[in-house]
């Protein structure tokens, strides 16, 4: 090893240890030690987090909620087990696979509630032209109240899913998921009677 690379390390250990101090004296709460940490960490955070979720905006998202949780954290920071920027580091890989997964089990769920999609116009239709509003009353009656509650709104009351999902406080897809599984309650329901 040559002397520049000695020097290199040992002013590389000395930066890791002044920024491991930084973390201890921002977990007293001391705001300008917190000021150097963030001028220390929130570039090579946020490389990370773009590196991971490829969007400036969400690398910015999750750069700031490393930070916040750096400062409200720093106490359990242990310099014995690991230095301050693989702390934070590890603490910014964590965030965003965590986005990643979040992103992709949503676009999973879409896509499994675009499979299922009933064709509300038909299934209108055909409720209202292929059986009589006396079946279609006893067969409302036999749907638990959630049910009910959805499948009116949107067919008797004309709401849309997303006005529905507002008036019963719940969201969408949940409005959707009752109403599928109301309209093949309503379906065996109205079979039986025939």
């Amino acid at each position: 090893m040559s002397e520049d690379d000695g020097t290199a390390a040992s002013s590389g250990s000395r930066d890791a240890e002044y920024l491991n101090k930084l973390i201890a004296a921002a977990a007293r709460r001391e705001h300008e030690a917190f000021e150097q940490v963030f001028r220390h960490l929130s570039d090579p955070v946020h490389r990370l987090a773009l590196t991971i979720v490829g969007d400036v905006a969400q690398a910015e998202e999750i750069a700031q909620e490393v930070l916040t949780e750096i400062w409200r954290t720093a106490g359990r920071f242990d310099p014995g087990k690991s230095n301050a920027m693989a702390w934070a580091l590890m603490i910014a890989r964590r965030r965003a696979i965590d986005r990643v997964r979040s992103a992709a089990a949503d676009a999973r769920r879409e896509q499994r509630t675009a499979e299922f999609a009933v064709p509300w116009d038909q299934v209108s239709e055909a409720v209202e032209d292929g059986l009589d509003r006396e079946t279609l009353r006893r067969s409302l009656d036999g749907l638990n109240d959630p049910q009910r509650r959805a499948i009116t709104l949107v067919f008797v009351d004309g709401h849309t899913v997303a006005e529905a999902a507002l008036i019963l406080d719940i969201p969408p897809g949940t409005v959707k998921s009752r109403i599928r599984a109301a309209l093949i309650n309503l379906r065996r329901g109205m079979r039986a009677d025939l």
